[in-house]
């Protein structure tokens, strides 16, 4: 039986798996539930979701990436190995090959950890390539003329920020300010103004229901609820997307930052061809209301957020393995 080919986008909020021939076939939380005694595995992904901050105390729910990178090793394992059967990419007669997306300015000890997470999930030979440069591919760009283009991926954990032309990454910068960083300001604000605890998925909630980051943009309200740090009883306030605005100002400047400077550096020919062609936002950050808008004021360039922003990391895995052997030109 030939091996599968299965291409990871290796996310800190989502793992996404694209299998040779039948597409995206799975789409699930970077999160692993375990007994803290015995360390027994009790969910992976989606169920496991859905018991962070809900657990009693001797069940933990792990976030085993962090800001890009494998933070917990062996939970990291379990949970692509998880994946990997769940997906039938491991079986008796074969053993894959993965090609994994990570952010541009991972350490050689960093590199090291995925392809051994892989390895122990069962797989036969592992690849790695620069998450940009799977985004431009699976959002559509033909980075393989010599002309420029621009990408921004906004992850959960990272922010990815390329120029590409022949096929590779002429400027880059990765940033450890992304989706994880949004909610963690929102939580700080609610915390500092009304002295009321949040988590994570209330913030996520703020996020996505009436977040902005451009001033007179999205007008909305919404009830949230948490515990009131003064009385320790549960208590219900009202949040506008004015404040969520207020709230994100902070990272979403670092984003904007980080954008400049890749411009900046990028030669003027290619800067001509970003100016005709735009650039292109992806990751689930681009979701975010007005960040194209903000972009592309700051910029002084068109900005698009690519078609179904969520999966073109991973569609882009499935298009370079489809030309395996001529595009990766790292094998680790």
């Amino acid at each position: 039986m030939m091996s599968k080919d299965i291409g990871i986008d290796l996310g800190t909020a989502n793992v996404l798996i694209h299998v040779k021939g039948k597409g995206v076939v799975l789409d699930e939380p970077s999160v692993v539930t375990i007994e803290s005694d015995t360390k027994r595995v009790l969910a992976v992904g989606e169920d496991a979701r859905r018991m962070v901050g809900r657990t009693p105390g001797n069940i933990v729910a792990i976030r085993p990436l962090k800001d890009g990178v494998i933070a917990d090793f062996e939970i990291t394992e379990t949970m692509l190995k998880y994946f990997i059967n769940r997906v039938g990419g491991k079986s008796w007669y074969s053993h894959p090959r993965i090609l994994i997306c990570a952010p541009t300015n991972i350490t050689s000890v960093e590199q090291k950890a995925i392809r051994e997470a892989a390895e122990r999930s069962g797989a036969k030979e592992v690849y790695l390539e620069e998450e940009p440069k799977a985004a431009a591919i699976g959002a559509g760009m033909d980075i393989y003329e010599p002309s420029g283009n621009m990408v921004v991926d906004i992850g959960g954990g990272t922010t990815d920020v390329a120029v590409l032309s022949m096929g590779d990454i002429v400027t880059a910068s990765s940033i450890k300010m992304a989706g994880d960083k949004f909610d963690a300001a929102i939580i700080r604000y609610i915390k500092t103004k009304y002295k009321l605890l949040i988590g994570e998925r209330t913030a996520e909630d703020i996020k996505i229901g009436i977040g902005t980051v451009r001033p007179g943009g999205r007008q909305a309200e919404l009830d949230i609820r948490g515990r009131d740090m003064v009385s320790g009883l549960p208590l219900t306030i009202t949040i506008s997307s004015a404040e969520v605005q207020e709230a994100l100002w902070e990272p979403v400047s670092s984003i904007v930052a980080a954008a400049k400077s890749v411009l900046e550096r990028t030669p003027p020919e290619l800067s001509a061809d970003i100016i005709d062609r735009g650039v292109i936002l992806t990751g689930g950050g681009a979701l975010l209301n007005g960040l194209d808008e903000l972009l592309a004021d700051e910029l002084r360039v068109p900005v698009v957020v690519a078609e179904d922003p969520m999966h073109c990391v991973v569609k882009g895995t499935g298009l370079m393995l489809d030309n395996l052997d001529k595009v990766i030109k790292k094998k680790f």
